[in-house]
């Protein structure tokens, strides 16, 4: 079977920050997106090479009450995939305090949380999310143009007082080629419609990322890979 360009990146991505250890079980959060599907599939392909790591695999997807459940279609895949596939349904709407105001960094906690006690409780060591090139580098342009910080979502993190860690193996991919790659497998894409999308900081930062790289995937790889050679003589203190 061939082995898509996307998934070749990925193959790279997982080689240099070790993301994929002999005996790991991952749970990989199924969002429905173009993101997680993709990453979801290649776990499937690299499952059933015979060299390599081995591991298993569980995709779990949260639902609440307000999103769609995921597509027919791609539940088939999953089975075809022979990926394992959780749901679970949460309030997300109904934790709200008394003052607090809905909006997409909430959701996105209330679904992290769920995911991270059921990996605990259930004994996976690693937390696989959809994360991407962009969605790193957005995330760089923010924490240092709005809060002076320069830091990011890095492709693996080890929680401190879990023993997860969480991997993000889409690090060095970006949207354009998770796009090619879905639309030549024909996904079927679930996006978020929520009438509570409060994520204007996140689309700015996309605006500005494609105003600094021209959207170049090589100079995106620049950016990122600069972030692992730091000279701090440089840099103020």
């Amino acid at each position: 079977m061939a082995n898509p360009k996307l998934f070749r990146v990925i193959d790279h991505a997982v080689t240099r920050f070790s993301l994929i250890e002999d005996g790991d079980r991952i749970l990989v959060g199924a969002s429905g997106g173009k993101d997680s599907t993709a990453l979801i599939e290649y776990f499937a392909l690299r499952m059933l090479r015979r060299s390599g790591p081995q591991f298993s695999v569980t995709a779990m997807h949260i639902a609440s009450e307000m999103s769609s459940p995921l597509n027919d279609e791609l539940l088939s895949r999953f089975e075809q995939w022979k990926v394992p596939l959780i749901t679970k349904k949460v309030a997300v709407l109904g934790r709200i305090k008394a003052g607090q105001r809905m909006n997409c960094w909430w959701c996105s906690t209330q679904r992290r949380t769920e995911i991270n006690s059921f990996a605990v409780r259930e004994g996976y060591n690693k937390i696989a999310l959809g994360h991407h090139l962009d969605d790193i580098l957005e995330t760089l342009l923010m924490n240092a143009l709005v809060k002076g910080v320069l830091s990011t979502m890095p492709p693996s993190l080890a929680y401190e007082k879990y023993p997860v860690t969480l991997i993000r193996p889409l690090c060095l991919a970006d949207i354009p080629m998770i796009v090619r790659h879905a639309e030549a497998s024909g996904y079927i894409n679930s996006t978020c419609t929520c009438a509570y999308q409060d994520n204007s900081g996140r689309k700015n930062a996309r605006r500005k990322l494609e105003a600094l790289t021209d959207g170049r995937y090589a100079e995106k790889r620049k950016l990122f890979d600069a972030l692992s050679h730091v000279k701090l003589d440089y840099l103020p203190k």
